[in-house]
């Protein structure tokens, strides 16, 4: 039974980070009606709808008129954006009805080229916001997942966090999660390689790809994981099959049984970074 599915309704973004691969992919966004037509797919099998993959969700022009809609199916939506447009955004997210969870990730601020001003002032609008959403029962995740790689900022932030919080010590209740308030959370992570044809071969054993979780690309592919920025695994296009007959295609049932075997069927899934963390 599949937990969650990712839903990019933008391959836009507005930055152009280290620690993101971007996408060759042509820029589009998902118009209301094929967000739509996703979400009643879904429904049946998903609860939890996270709109990434590439691109940056709350640029999409009409997030509101997509939150609403996944609001009328009761499905509970969780964001994850580089946080620059959170004040612009702040009231449409908050009073969505939809928005059960929001992760920022916080190394974006590497886009700030070391401008000390430019810094604050974007710690002060996510900081801002994440009291508001957490204190209205939305869960809120500062990400800093990008220990040992392009992580010069991390000290910075980690300060600035400790002055906002008021708090010289953070309790941390599972690993690497550390709670700044009530719903408010810390979570730090090493940076991990996205898989890549290009890539050297890494000890890739198990995943829970189509076992917890799919994605679905701005033009309708199927895709077993977010981490498939190019659509190189095309499963189907939900915008023309139903969810059913897409998960139980030879390819993703071979993939699935492969999984399962430790064994991974496909070459990118052999050539990814961030499984090898399920090995441990």
């Amino acid at each position: 039974m599949l937990k969650k599915a990712y839903v990019e309704i933008t391959n836009i973004c507005n930055l152009h980070c280290a620690f993101c691969p971007g996408t060759r992919r042509a820029p589009r966004s998902m118009t209301p009606d094929e967000f739509s037509l996703v979400l009643d797919k879904l429904r049946p099998r998903v609860s939890y709808v996270y709109l990434h993959i590439m691109g940056e969700p709350l640029l999409h022009p009409q997030l509101g008129t997509l939150l609403s809609l996944a609001a009328q199916r009761s499905m509970k939506v969780c964001v994850t954006t580089n946080g620059a447009l959170l004040a612009d955004q702040a009231e449409t997210l908050l009073r969505s009805g939809a928005l059960y969870k929001i992760s920022v990730s916080l190394h974006s601020i590497e886009e700030n080229g070391g401008d000390p001003a430019a810094a604050e002032q974007y710690l002060d609008a996510v900081w801002q916001f994440s009291v508001l959403a957490a204190r209205q029962g939305i869960i809120v995740a500062l990400r800093l997942w990008n220990e040992g790689a392009a992580d010069a900022g991390n000290p910075y932030i980690l300060d600035e966090l400790h002055k906002r919080s008021g708090l010289s010590a953070w309790a941390e209740p599972r690993k690497n999660s550390f709670r700044l308030a009530e719903n408010l959370y810390l979570e730090r992570e090493r940076a991990f390689c996205w898989p890549d044809l290009a890539a050297d071969t890494a000890p890739t054993q198990f995943c829970r790809a189509l076992r917890e979780q799919i994605g679905v690309l701005v033009d309708g592919t199927v895709v077993p994981c977010c981490l498939d920025h190019e659509g190189d695994l095309a499963l189907g296009n939900l915008f023309t099959q139903e969810l059913d007959d897409i998960l139980s295609s030879p390819r993703a049932t071979a993939m699935f049984e492969g999984f399962s075997r430790r064994t991974p069927t496909e070459e990118l899934c052999r050539r990814c970074g961030y499984a090898t963390r399920f090995n441990i």
